[in-house]
């Protein structure tokens, strides 16, 4: 399994600096997160093992529960990538070094509180819903003439001293043909540009975006991050 694993890590690593070198840009701009969601310890360890630095995990309870196993051993960037409810805002802050989904003002401002008290500044993405699918989460920008409604909340949350907004993270439909979610990665690159341009004053560095089975187009339309889980560690348990 290991070797497999070593494999796929390596497979992928070679994609994202194809994708990135045919899109004329530095393959180091582009960081891998390894999502190991529903995984067992065995495999993170082979994934550790073959060199991942980042792993993303959906839920709190679970990821403590590796992070405590793996205490003792290599210790990786560990970032939350699933919907954080506000009772759950406190171990997230806690436990892991970057927040991708900030969906609100709202949880903006429990995060700051609990940063806040732990004595952290903790880095975030906004995530935002870019497909108007009623089962994802973020703030509502699949229409451009959504966002200028958008700019006071997102100036509020740069208020917040505990929080490190570093950029945006955009989930799209799944389809099997990745071309096919190219106009979702696109309009997640031209909101970052907007961003950019109307509220200079935020950090619009980052962009999080990408999957298994579409991270290259992801990184032609622009991301910095892609979140990878079963190319690389096989079918979740």
């Amino acid at each position: 399994m290991e070797e497999i694993i070593q494999h796929n890590f390596q497979q992928v690593l070679d994609k994202i600096h194809r994708a990135a070198r045919l899109s004329d840009r530095d393959p180091q701009e582009v960081k891998l997160v390894v999502v190991t969601k529903g995984q067992p310890m065995r495999k993170i360890r082979s994934v550790l093992a073959a060199g991942a630095q980042r792993l993303g995990e959906n839920y709190v309870e679970e990821a403590v529960l590796k992070m405590q196993e793996l205490k003792s051993e290599l210790q990786p960037e560990w970032h939350m990538i699933g919907h954080i409810q506000s009772r759950k805002a406190r171990g997230a802050c806690e436990h892991f070094d970057y927040i991708h989904s900030l969906d609100s003002l709202k949880l903006a401002a429990r995060l700051n509180h609990f940063a806040d008290q732990l004595g952290r500044r903790v880095p975030v993405l906004l995530e935002f819903n870019v497909s108007g699918e009623a089962t994802k989460y973020g703030f509502q920008a699949w229409d451009k003439s959504m966002w200028p409604g958008l700019l006071a909340e997102i100036e509020a949350i740069l208020e917040f001293q505990n929080l490190l907004v570093s950029g945006l993270m955009v989930m799209p439909p799944y389809f099997p043909n990745p071309n096919t979610v190219r106009p979702y990665f696109r309009c997640g690159r031209v909101l970052r540009e907007y961003l950019s341009k109307h509220v200079p004053q935020g950090n619009w560095r980052e962009l999080s975006m990408g999957m298994s089975n579409d991270f290259e187009v992801a990184i032609q339309e622009g991301a910095t991050i892609v979140r990878i889980g079963q190319a690389i560690l096989g079918e979740r348990q």
